[in-house]
């Protein structure tokens, strides 16, 4: 033993010792951030050069649990509707129902004739005509209801009255490959039909242009360029371009070969005019003449005579309730509806409907309730427009907000996705743990992934913001990724 201490070298042992040491430090950090799902998931080599912002926090005892730059704002995609709407529950109210009015202006003779104009006075219902939800039957409603009030003949116009809305139609900070698409149509206080116009295209042989064979509803003079082309895809990428209520509209892209009958969906130009004609050719099909054509204001030829004339309501149209309008937005991240009840927030403060007031609005709602809204960069209700920016820590405390502190928390929870269940989450997190246990909206658009909303089970109810920006691989793969970080963020 003394033999082996005296001819022990011992500033070889101390090199070595420090070597295992450092080597010992070095496996155990290592071992640390294998064990760390945030780290894991920022390092994935798709990821490192991605935008994110990541909190989760729990509603039991307010810790925030995991974050990644919680407050750095970045574009959040649909997510942003749960602000949209959530605002709209609080300001607004569940039971809310738009107002749809009938209203003439001069006068009804002993003989049933409308010596006026018809008027159909808009308040931004996204429901009327909608595939969505509402009355299919209205227009016969509306019929009856000119007949009870005596009218047997209108002896001047059908108005569609969009005046409590600006005239900005799609929202100035959209992209211009998406203005012009039914998922970014137009917004105005008369919204009809998704304000959607649906074209049918018949195709031939690969490489040829497919031709125009049913344009629904029928618009007057409306002229669509067609610069598309049949090809070997199974799926839909033509798209649509156009300026607000412009007539002149082209349309580019490929949809699949040897097709019959391929719809293309399109944002409806004129849809207070259309609804106009509708309702006037409703109403000669009934019986109720209109002695001239219909058309909508604020329009340049036009002066409404607010001042010297007196409209009469004589029907009201009512909406479903902002409850089941939210439903759809957050469940099926329904653009035009979001868009609608956006500016609508601020047609019913100040009563007028503006993007900008509408913002104004939301900022000052929740500033008032706490939140630093420094981190909020809105343009507009959807999340269509790349312009948007919002951190993860004022989502969650948006959450956080709806679930632990609002009347209206039933309804908001109610209104998301269920992961592997209903909505845009149907087909998320479908065979894994959470299935059924995360409640969320979804936000998608080019290069954006992002997600917000609740895990809820027997052991846990958080509240959690995850947004990723110019990830690198495709969309898909970036949803997998999100999937498996919830995934093992609820195993540790």
């Amino acid at each position: 033993m003394l033999k082996f201490a005296d001819d022990f070298n011992f500033p070889l042992m101390n090199k070595m010792f420090r070597l295992f040491l450092m080597t010992g430090l070095l496996i155990g950090s290592l071992s640390v951030f294998a064990s760390n799902p945030i780290d894991k998931f920022i390092n994935e080599p798709s990821m490192q050069n991605a935008n994110i912002s990541i909190l989760v926090k729990d509603l039991k005892t307010g810790e925030e649990l995991y974050q990644q730059r919680p407050n750095h704002a970045t574009v959040p995609a649909s997510t942003m509707k749960a602000l949209t709407t959530a605002t709209a529950l609080e300001l607004m109210g569940a039971d809310y129902r738009y107002k749809t009015l009938l209203a003439y202006d001069g006068n009804i003779d002993q003989s049933g004739v409308l010596n006026g104009n018809l008027y159909i006075i808009g308040n931004g219902d996204p429901t009327l005509g909608s595939l969505r939800m509402g009355d299919r039957q209205f227009l016969s409603k509306w019929v009856n209801a000119i007949k009870a009030a005596g009218i047997i003949e209108i002896n001047g116009s059908i108005i569609a009255d969009e005046s409590r809305f600006d005239s900005e139609g799609p929202n100035p900070k959209w992209t211009w490959d998406d203005i012009g698409n039914y998922y970014a149509p137009g917004i105005y206080a008369i919204a009809y039909r998704d304000n959607t116009l649906n074209v049918t295209f018949k195709s031939g042989a690969v490489g040829t242009t497919p031709e125009i064979i049913n344009i629904n509803p029928k618009i007057e003079n409306l002229m669509i360029e067609n610069n598309l082309m049949s090809s070997r895809i199974t799926f839909d990428s033509a798209y649509f371009y156009g300026t607000s209520k412009s007539k002149n509209r082209s349309v580019r892209g490929e949809i699949p070969a040897n097709s019959p009958g391929f719809v293309v969906k399109a944002e409806l130009p004129e849809p207070g005019l259309v609804l106009a004609q509708d309702f006037q050719f409703e109403l000669e099909q009934q019986g109720v003449t209109v002695t001239k054509s219909p058309f909508t204001i604020p329009a340049s030829n036009y002066t409404f005579p607010a001042k010297s004339a007196v409209r009469t309501t004589i029907y009201t149209h009512y909406s479903e309730p902002l409850s089941k309008i939210i439903e759809e937005i957050n469940q099926q991240s329904n653009n035009f509806y979001a868009e609608q009840v956006f500016k609508s927030l601020s047609l019913f403060r100040y009563g007028l409907g503006t993007n900008r007031h509408s913002i104004s609005m939301i900022r000052n709602f929740w500033k008032s309730k706490g939140l630093d809204v420094n981190q909020l960069f809105q343009s507009d209700g959807s999340g269509l427009s790349p312009t948007n920016a919002v951190s993860a820590n004022f989502l969650t405390s948006v959450m956080e907000y709806m679930y632990q502190k609002s009347k209206n928390k039933e309804v908001f929870f109610k209104s998301l996705s269920v992961a592997g269940k209903t909505g845009t989450l149907a087909g998320v997190l479908k065979k894994t743990p959470l299935s059924g246990k995360v409640y969320a909206k979804s936000g998608t658009i080019a290069r954006v992934r992002a997600y917000t909303g609740y895990i809820i089970d027997d052991n846990r109810e958080w509240v959690f913001a995850i947004m990723v920006n110019n990830y690198n691989g495709n969309s898909w793969q970036a949803l997998r990724k999100i999937e498996n970080l919830l995934v093992e963020l609820c195993s540790q």
